[in-house]
């Protein structure tokens, strides 16, 4: 169901997600994008603004790296496209529904249904606006093409900070469907 690359990447993506999110919150304070909004000290990574910047930047790099191969691999076997496509906004919207009403099946968990299809390519696309507003937040002088398409480094902090909690909410769902279906996380480890 899920070869060992697949679950390999997963885990990785995941530690790295974690690292990136918890010490993206201690920098995030030392300069808050949105003023009187602070994340608690206790939810962050890194204990003052250098430790954070080591932790981000360590994560960051496992990231990027794991997030290539991992795409990489998925193109070239052609897994993204048998998992993820055909796609429909139709059936988007009709497993959506099937799953608020508790109907959506997931008695074959070698299928992914039409909402997983899009959270997965959403995340996808989300990881990709991170990478590249953390670029033009990180190498402002060296990336200004991609600043400017930001809209400054200001709006770039501002896409970083809405992008990472777009991936904090798809984490939570995401937590939130494995503890609901247990056999996933079971074939996320096992393979099958």
């Amino acid at each position: 169901m899920h070869p060992r690359w697949v679950r390999v990447g997963h885990w990785l993506n995941a530690l790295a997600a974690i690292v990136m999110m918890l010490s993206g919150w201690r920098i995030y304070d030392a300069s808050p994008v949105f003023h009187g909004f602070v994340i608690p000290t206790n939810l962050t990574l890194g204990g003052w603004l250098g430790g954070a910047l080591q932790w981000h930047f360590a994560g960051m790099w496992l990231l990027v790296f794991n997030g290539i191969v991992y795409l990489a691999l998925n193109i070239a076997s052609g897994r993204l496209l048998r998992k993820f496509f055909p796609l429909s906004p139709r059936a988007i919207l009709r497993d959506f529904i099937a799953a608020l009403t508790g109907k959506l099946s997931h008695a074959d968990l070698s299928h992914y249904n039409a909402v997983q299809k899009f959270a997965y390519l959403f995340v996808i696309c989300d990881l990709i606006v991170l990478v590249l507003s953390g670029l033009a937040i990180w190498k402002s002088v060296q990336f200004p093409l991609l600043r400017d398409l930001m809209g400054g480094y200001d709006n770039a902090r501002v896409v970083h900070f809405c992008a990472m909690a777009l991936m904090a909410a798809f984490i939570v769902v995401h937590l939130a469907m494995v503890a609901l279906v247990p056999r996933s996380l079971i074939a996320m480890l096992r393979g099958r």
